[in-house]
């Protein structure tokens, strides 16, 4: 995810979308991105840890069944 990237989805939210946003403020915006990105990283890791067996073996169908419960919530 690139600050464009960011930038793009903030004005999906309808954030910023009829007025011209400061730098510092998308260099907050960009900053808060990363963190919620990496917050995800490890929430996925760790379904991929829990849907594993004793030798790090994992199905496919219950991780991506598990992701997609997450998204639900």
């Amino acid at each position: 995810m690139n600050r464009d990237d960011i930038i793009r989805m903030a004005r999906e939210a309808g954030l910023a979308t009829h007025v011209v946003v400061p730098d510092t403020v998308v260099d907050i915006f960009e900053q808060f991105a990363n963190l919620v990105a990496a917050h995800e990283r490890q929430a996925c890791g760790l379904i991929v840890l829990d849907n594993s067996d004793a030798e790090g073996i994992c199905c496919t169908d219950d991780v991506l069944e598990a992701l997609r419960q997450r998204g639900e919530k």
